[in-house]
């Protein structure tokens, strides 16, 4: 009897042990010097996504604020700012293709046209070949960016939060992307500070709304 239960239960006992390793996730292995796709379209497409947020910021300049929220819109340009040549230096070393911003024709970026406007001409509403920016999460639209820039001074500050909210939680979606997938490891835990940084940011945000 003793004999038929061990030919019974132990083929049992190492099909499941064999199937509990066979259901384990392939280990993720970081490189300090190889990056993969995702590395470049994380790069690639955070670039953008932060360029927009300076954008936002932009438009607070002349824009008469709460300290609180002038010394937060200050704080996402010198978080992003760095960020943002830190990616442009990863994708022309890795010689890839560094995208068109918002910033780069808007008049921040020494060009004629607005925030709406420059974005506007990368969706391809202007008559030029569009970019595919509507694929990132909590990218504003050149709608979204004229009803800001359109505000009342009364309207401005609370509009401007719920937009840079919508905004920062797309960036952490994207961030987590990266972690979970990513292979050259600086942009990993570039990913891992945005995520932590800008949740944080969007609290404090959520207080400033409250």
């Amino acid at each position: 009897m003793r004999a038929l239960l061990v030919a019974t239960v132990l083929p049992l006992l190492l099909l499941t042990t064999l199937t509990a390793c066979g259901d384990d996730a392939t280990p993720q292995v970081l490189s300090d010097t190889e990056h993969s796709a995702q590395d470049v379209a994380f790069a690639g497409e955070m670039l953008q996504h932060h360029a927009q947020a300076l954008a936002m910021v932009d438009l607070t300049l002349e824009r008469r604020l709460e300290a609180d929220v002038a010394a937060l819109a200050e704080q996402i340009r010198d978080a992003q700012a760095p960020e943002i040549e830190l990616m442009t230096d990863w994708l022309v070393a890795w010689d890839e293709p560094v995208p068109a911003t918002v910033r780069d024709h808007s008049l921040a970026g020494h060009g004629d046209h607005s925030p709406s406007e420059a974005m506007a001409e990368l969706e391809g509403r202007d008559g030029h070949e569009g970019h595919d920016t509507g694929s990132m999460p909590g990218m504003l639209t050149s709608a979204q960016l004229a009803s800001l820039e359109e505000a009342s001074d009364q309207e401005f500050t609370a509009l401007w939060l719920e937009l840079m909210i919508a905004h920062h939680e797309g960036a952490v979606e994207m961030a987590q992307a990266q972690q979970a997938t990513g292979t050259f490891r600086p942009a990993v835990e570039l990913a891992e500070e945005i995520e932590r940084s800008q949740t944080v940011e969007i609290e404090t945000m959520r207080g400033l709304l409250g």
